[in-house]
């Protein structure tokens, strides 16, 4: 049987017989160009991966708006970052009142990559602000690794891995609460690893670098990343081995000095979590187990397990697991979106080789494994925070909201407030919060509260309680929200 006809050899008939009369090209180089038009995009993915990230900022973003509008935050994290952002945005040191009167964030979290959003913020001076950003940079770590999947794997698996990442689990958990300041690691390690992958070891180096300016474990991560590509080539040059010692220098220096010169306790107070002190408590094997296959089946069918890149992954578990924390073990929160473009992209590192082995049921397994792992990120966002989209009273704003932030709106731009978490996202940018029950014995000119099962009459005598050498009163509820306003003090 002969080889089929392909656009270049359907080219190269079009010329003339040395000893025929020249025949009329057009017609044949038309229709030789409309068969590299139709072919081509099948094997270069041109647009995808942009189209891809478009689709998700999207969905994030309606998802973050939907949520800011019905004043339905999950944590105090989001007032938290607000105003540490907030203070760069003014030129001061993000000093955080919510963890404590007069808390340096630094001192706490070493995050100082926040300082990038200040410019955002001081143009647009609002909590909503953080969460589209969240939002776009999760959408951006879609970009590296759609790319990567389609360039070794075809458009259709790229593109099908893609959808995957952006509905994986991880990535919508943490989309889903709040804002952290993990949402810069996934674009640069996806980024990293997509160099990695391509063999372009200084734009991997310079993508993974930054790692440590996120968070103070991960530093470590990025050391790992230069030892990958160690253990990939050996042709790599020192910029490896300089990422390494760049890496576990920057966590040594962060963890030893930065963050204690700048706590008040002159630690770090997260220590705790480890040492013996820290309640002793050891995280159960099934747990363990548990979270680490939520961590591979779903998502790459642990085909990943064939790949190294997947060591990038382990730091950000050691941690996890080590500690006595039990919300560090599970699969809830923010905690398991950074290990998300690490199995994708190692799923995609591991999948070519799988699809040319001598064992015929892998190379099945392979080929099939990208429409699976869609199929389950599909199955899964049955119950995850994107199927709310498809609901239309995600779109409508809570009865009594609109009158709830008319009542914030009377608290004046500069007063101190004591608030529990609901009231926060219309209060940090304009006013300093602290946490209830934690003022530093200030009596704040005002306490906001959701009421929950309290009456207005408890949540004054609770003020009484903490606040006993002042008078608060009754300024006004709605949606469960109530604030008390301080009239005098003694």
């Amino acid at each position: 049987m002969p080889p089929p006809r392909t656009a270049a050899a359907a080219t190269a008939s079009i010329s003339p017989a040395p000893d025929g009369p020249p025949a009329d090209p057009g017609p044949l180089r038309r229709a030789a160009r409309r068969l590299r038009e139709r072919t081509a995009p099948l094997r270069v993915p041109r647009l995808d991966p942009y189209w891809t990230a478009a689709f998700f900022f999207l969905c994030f973003a309606l998802l973050a708006v939907c949520r800011y509008r019905g004043m339905s935050s999950s944590s105090w994290d989001l007032g938290i970052f607000e105003q540490a952002i907030r203070g760069y945005a003014h030129f001061r040191a993000p000093v955080v009142d919510l963890k404590g009167p007069g808390t340096n964030i630094l001192g706490d979290h070493f995050s100082p990559v926040l300082i990038v959003l200040a410019p955002l913020y001081r143009v647009f001076p609002s909590s909503l602000t953080l969460l589209l950003a969240e939002a776009a940079l999760f959408a951006l770590s879609a970009i590296p690794v759609t790319r990567a999947a389609a360039r070794y794997l075809g458009r259709l698996p790229g593109l099908a891995l893609g959808l995957a990442y952006g509905m994986s689990w991880g990535v919508q958990k943490a989309v889903d609460f709040d804002f952290h300041e993990i949402a810069f690691a996934l674009p640069l390690l996806a980024f990293a690893l997509e160099a990695v992958l391509r063999g372009r070891w200084t734009a991997a180096v310079c993508w993974a670098a930054p790692l440590v300016l996120v968070k103070e474990d991960l530093g470590v991560t990025a050391a790992t990343i230069g030892a990958l590509a160690l253990l990939r080539t050996r042709r790599a040059g020192p910029l490896p081995i300089a990422l390494v010692a760049f890496g576990l220098t920057a966590t040594a220096l962060t963890l030893g000095v930065l963050i204690p010169a700048v706590n008040g306790s002159g630690s770090y107070d997260y220590w705790s979590k480890f040492g013996a002190d820290g309640g002793g408590a050891v995280i159960p094997l099934d747990t363990a187990l548990r979270t680490t296959l939520w961590v591979l089946l779903p998502t790459t069918g642990l085909l990943a397990l064939r790949s190294p890149l997947l060591l990038v992954a382990l730091p950000t578990l050691g941690w996890r697991f080590l500690s006595h924390e039990p919300h560090y073990w599970g699969i809830d929160w923010h905690y398991n979106a950074v290990l998300m473009p690490v199995v994708f992209l190692a799923l995609v590192d591991a999948l070519p080789r799988a699809r040319v082995s001598p064992r015929p049921w892998l190379r099945s397994y392979a080929h099939h494994l990208p429409a699976a792992v869609l199929a389950a990120a599909l199955a899964l966002t049955a119950d995850l925070p994107l199927a709310r989209l498809t609901e239309a009273a995600t779109y409508r704003v809570p009865p009594g909201v609109p009158a709830a932030e008319r009542l914030l709106d009377r608290i004046p731009d500069g007063a101190t407030v004591e608030s529990d978490i609901r009231p926060l996202s219309r209060l940090t940018g304009r006013t300093r919060v602290f946490w209830t029950g934690d003022t530093g014995g200030l009596a704040p000119d005002y306490i906001t509260a959701q009421l929950r099962d309290r009456t207005p009459r408890q949540l004054l005598a609770e003020a009484r309680a903490r606040h006993p050498r002042s008078t608060y009163v009754y300024l006004g509820g709605a949606a469960d929200v109530v604030v008390l306003r301080r009239t005098s003090a003694h």
